[in-house]
C-alpha cells in the first residue's frame, strides 16, 4: 500500500511540473525522486493511456485538450524527432522519378520532404506550407498547391475551395501523416477540416502511405479520417509492437520498418 501511495503522490507531482512547465525530462524527474529511469518511463507511460501527457523522446509534454489537442508544428517537431527523421529517410525509398504524389501536411511529412529534394521529373501536391518551403527552390520539382483557407496549427490549406481543387486531381502515390491509428476504427487527426482534406486526398490516390511513428498506435483523436482497409502501406520506428504489427500485416497493409 505504502509503494502505490508513493507512485500516485510522484506523478501526482509530474502533473505539477507540467502544468508549471509545460514540459518533463525523464533524467531530471529520476534524479528528483531518486527512482531509476525506467520507473519514470513508467510513469509517463501511464499517464498518457489516460490521456494526461504526451510523450516526447527524453520526456514528456503538457497534453491539452484530450482527443481534440491540436498541436502547432513547432510543438510537434519536438516529439519523436529521431523517430520521425528516420520514418522520412525510409519513406523517401519510395519515390521515384517521374511520380505524381501527394503530401499531406505535418512534422513527419516534413523530414520525409527533405529526403525527396534530390529528384528531378517529380510532380507534388501538397497543402502544406512546410512542405512548399522544402521542395520549392528545386526546379526538376513541379509543385501544385490548391487553394483553401488557411489552418494556422498546421500551416495548411483546407476547406471546400481545397477539396474541389483536389478532385481535379488523380496521383500515383499519397502521403499520408496522422495523429492516431486505432487497429479496429482506422485513421484520425485532431482537425475536422483537416480529415475531410485527407479523405478527400485518399479518393484520388492510388496507393495510401501513411507515416506515423508508434506513439500514434493504439490511440484515436477527435476527427475520423477512413478505416484501414484504404492503407496499403504504413512507415514507421522500430518501436512498433511485434503482436500490433502483425495485425497490421494480417489486414493486408505492408509495413516498412525505418
Amino acid at each position: 500500500m505504502k509503494n502505490r501511495k508513493s507512485t500516485v503522490a510522484r506523478r501526482n507531482q509530474i502533473l505539477q511540473k507540467l502544468t508549471a512547465n509545460g514540459e518533463v525530462f525523464v533524467d531530471a524527474l529520476s534524479k528528483e525522486f531518486d527512482v531509476s529511469e525506467v520507473t519514470i518511463r513508467n510513469d509517463l507511460d501511464q499517464l498518457e493511456k489516460k490521456r494526461l501527457l504526451i510523450r516526447a523522446r527524453g520526456g514528456a509534454m503538457k497534453y491539452e485538450g484530450g482527443v481534440g489537442v491540436d498541436f502547432g508544428l513547432s510543438e510537434k517537431d519536438k516529439i519523436n524527432l529521431k523517430e520521425k527523421m528516420a520514418i522520412g529517410q525510409k519513406a523517401a525509398n519510395l519515390v521515384k522519378n517521374d511520380d505524381i504524389i501527394l503530401i499531406d501536411g505535418g512534422t513527419t511529412t516534413g523530414e520525409f520532404a527533405k529526403n525527396i529534394t534530390h529528384l528531378s521529373s517529380l510532380m507534388v501536391i501538397t497543402n502544406a506550407l512546410n512542405i512548399v518551403n522544402t521542395l520549392c527552390n528545386n526546379p526538376g520539382i513541379n509543385l501544385i498547391i490548391p487553394g483553401g483557407n488557411m489552418r494556422h496549427n498546421a500551416q495548411s490549406l483546407v476547406g471546400p475551395i481545397a477539396e474541389k481543387s483536389l478532385s481535379k486531381f488523380h496521383v500515383d502515390k499519397l502521403f499520408l501523416g496522422v495523429d492516431g491509428l486505432d487497429l479496429e476504427k482506422g485513421l484520425y487527426t485532431p482537425n475536422i477540416e483537416e480529415a475531410h482534406m485527407n479523405e478527400q486526398m485518399i479518393n484520388i490516390s492510388n496507393e495510401v502511405i501513411v507515416l506515423a511513428d508508434s506513439s500514434k498506435f493504439n490511440r484515436q483523436s477527435f476527427a475520423y479520417i477512413c478505416g484501414l482497409e484504404r492503407v496499403n502501406t504504413i512507415v514507421t520506428d522500430n518501436k512498433i509492437d511485434a503482436e500490433f504489427k502483425s495485425q497490421l500485416i494480417d489486414k493486408g497493409i505492408e509495413v516498412i520498418i525505418a
